[in-house]
């Protein structure tokens, strides 16, 4: 399957790229700097692009199966990840024939409870409210758009671990195990992300995961 990639150098996208390249996708990494991936793969090419302008992107897309994104933006910027959603949106759309997109989202939105998300929890950390709001913005632009999307909310905790291919799936609820907890490792989310796109289950919605 033929996808581009943004936001391959992050923590959560890195991930990604491996497990793709692992898969035997073809896979075009788009890098601000492409000295920054030092992934190396006869299936992989890198080309210089970023996500800010839109022409540019339609560009980069059009071709693509696949289309994901790992946009993180720099602290204090977190508007960019509306931003980028507006962009992705345009740019999947205009695209002949359009490809899926599939978003790395936040678990902000994801409610705990019957109209409690996350992110309205007492204990949900002040420090990360911007990037948890700036998430569920770019999920009302997923939503409301006329493209074959996916936002992919992570586990309230995802950190780098181990791959044990074994995880939950979920919608709208965040998913925790018996003791409450919700986590997931960045190798297993990437596993589950490669896993839909190849099986969708969750196409024009939100997803989640957790170990």
């Amino acid at each position: 399957m033929k996808i581009v990639l943004f936001g391959a150098t992050g923590m959560i996208g890195q991930r990604v790229l491996t497990e793709a390249l692992n898969r035997g996708h073809a896979v075009t990494v788009v890098a601000r700097d492409p000295s920054k991936v030092t992934a190396q793969a006869p299936n992989l090419s890198v080309v210089r692009g970023d996500l800010s302008d839109p022409a540019r992107v339609q560009s980069l897309v059009t071709g693509a199966e696949v289309v994901v994104s790992a946009f993180a933006p720099p602290q204090g910027h977190e508007g960019q990840v509306a931003d980028v959603a507006r962009t992705l949106v345009r740019a999947v759309g205009a695209a002949e024939p359009p490809p899926r997109l599939v978003v790395v989202g936040g678990a902000g939105g994801l409610e705990v409870g019957p109209g409690v998300r996350v992110i309205d929890t007492p204990t949900f950390p002040a420090f990360l409210k911007p990037i948890a709001q700036a998430h569920i913005d770019a999920y009302e632009v997923y939503r409301t758009a006329n493209v074959d999307w996916t936002f992919f909310a992570p586990a309230a905790l995802i950190q780098p671990g181990q791959r044990t291919g074994r995880y939950r799936t979920g919608r709208d609820q965040l998913v925790v195990d018996d003791a409450g907890n919700s986590s997931i490792s960045a190798e297993d989310y990437a596993a589950a992300l490669l896993d839909e796109i190849e099986k969708p289950q969750f196409r024009r919605s939100r997803m989640t995961a957790a170990n």
